[in-house]
């Protein structure tokens, strides 16, 4: 009888283990047609200013947001903010670009503009994470140093807008250009050699040319300051220099009292530095814009209307488009298709062809950056430009101007 029970239990232990495994068997292994886990997607981190600095960048970074979605919301981009007062904040600038690497999902980091800290910062991505595409949007630094640290950069082509500005000064009219800046600016290789074009090109159109010395924003005297320079020496500059005189300044937080005071005084502004008709136009002249978010046509409609009719018409200008808002979003799409295998990273027609999904109907033109010390092309730096829009007249046709090779030679 012993023998019978010892049989018996040993039976049932094993048909017990055999329905234990019968039961695990599918968890260990799926069915055919239960779905695989949906691969991660690949993030795109987007670095900008605020609004005090220059908001159109901002802006951008919230229309790509509004594309694609946060990655809390389950989309892909992760977009943060660089201190306002950058030049002594250089370590939290640094800190906030590479934190983005600790997304083990980061692909791609977009910098707009990308101020002092940023080759920094991509040195040490590149030490870290060298999958991540690295794209620098208007640089602050040396040319030569966020080249080497960068997969690509993207600048307004300063080179040859320093001839087509003083052109359109003097289709507009002017007989004299005003170039204001400070010392921090003219360190800039390429705004040191726009200011060099200028003046050559001044002579050689045959218009005067001026520079005015103003406060830097990231000084003691800070953004208040600067502009309320502008504002109290305005009036002196026009009574010197006569209304005819077109004006034009370096830093996007002064670019607001200028416009009010050109547009007071009668004086001609050809185009903000980076431009955009929400360059300035709308604190100067107190226009509400909110109705016309994110609609660039509407919002230059709207800018006209309110310019002409406060004496503006053929006297003041812009880009249909904003730099700085469509360049965040360009660089943006451009690193999500490089990602995703729909574009190449040393394709200059791939990256214009985000510039002109963002800006249907404007004329855009532009070239592969030229070292002027070594004569080498560079093919990881692109400058671009936009038609001019004067308002109360239309298009200028910049972009189809034939620009003399001498101006590219100018240091």
């Amino acid at each position: 009888m012993k023998k019978v029970l010892a049989l018996l239990l040993a039976l049932v232990m094993v048909l017990s283990l055999a329905a234990c495994a019968k039961t695990a068997d599918p968890v260990a292994t799926p069915p055919a047609d239960q779905p695989a886990a949906e691969p991660a997607k690949a993030h795109i981190g987007i670095v900008t200013g605020s609004v005090a600095q220059s908001e159109d960048e901002l802006r951008g970074a919230e229309a790509f947001i509004a594309e694609y979605k946060t990655v809390e919301e389950g989309g892909i981009v992760r977009h943060v903010i660089y201190p306002d007062n950058f030049m002594n904040e250089q370590e939290t600038t640094i800190a906030q670009i590479v934190g983005l690497a600790d997304d083990p999902d980061m692909k791609a980091i977009v910098v707009n503009q990308s101020v002092p800290g940023t080759a920094a910062a991509f040195t040490k991505i590149r030490e870290l994470r060298p999958d991540i595409l690295l794209l620098a949007g208007i640089p602050q630094e040396d040319t030569n140093m966020i080249e080497a640290a960068a997969d690509v950069v993207v600048d307004a082509d300063n080179v040859k807008r320093g001839y087509l500005m003083i052109l359109a000064a003097k289709k507009m009219g002017a007989e004299t250009f005003v170039h204001i800046s400070f010392p921090r600016h003219m360190s800039i290789e390429l705004l040191s050699r726009r200011r060099a074009i200028m003046e050559e090109a001044c002579k050689d159109l045959g218009l005067k040319f001026a520079f005015e010395t103003a406060p830097d924003p990231m000084s003691d005297v800070g953004i208040p300051g600067a502009q309320q320079f502008i504002l109290e020496k305005m009036p002196s500059w026009v009574d010197k220099y006569g209304k005819n005189t077109a004006f034009f300044c370096t830093n996007d937080a002064q670019t607001e009292p200028l416009l009010k005071k050109v547009a007071e005084l009668g004086a001609i502004f050809v185009e903000p530095d980076l431009p955009s008709p929400i360059m300035g136009y709308p604190g100067a002249f107190g226009i509400d814009l909110k109705a016309q978010a994110g609609n660039w046509p509407a919002i230059l409609k709207a800018v006209e209307e309110t310019v002409v009719a406060k004496g503006g018409a053929k006297r003041m200008g812009t880009w249909a488009y904003s730099f700085n808002y469509t360049t965040t979003l360009a660089l943006a799409e451009f690193g999500k298709r490089v990602v995703a295998g729909e574009a190449k990273k040393d394709s200059f027609d791939d990256m214009m062809a985000c510039f002109e999904k963002y800006t249907p109907g404007a004329e855009w033109n532009g070239s592969y950056y030229v070292d002027i010390a070594t004569g080498t092309e560079k093919t990881n730096h692109i400058m671009v430009y936009q038609d001019t829009y004067v308002f109360g007249q239309g298009y200028l046709g910049q972009t189809k101007e034939t620009i003399p090779e001498k101006y590219a030679q100018i240091k």
